[in-house]
């Protein structure tokens, strides 16, 4: 079974594009984004699989 790790993050309508792919570059997958407190602000959902313990 795999196991998740999550993080939310803002993300400035301006330099969306650049801050998804430094989050995808880590290995993170977006699951969503909404929109934010103010409308230049989106948030962003992440998730990535956490490593098995080696056995």
């Amino acid at each position: 079974m795999t196991t998740w790790e999550y993080a939310t993050a803002p993300v400035l309508v301006h330099a969306t594009k650049q801050i998804l792919d430094s989050w995808g570059a880590d290995g993170w997958e977006l699951v969503t984004i909404i929109p934010g407190p103010n409308p230049q602000n989106l948030v962003a959902y992440f998730k990535r699989p956490i490593a098995a313990p080696a056995s």
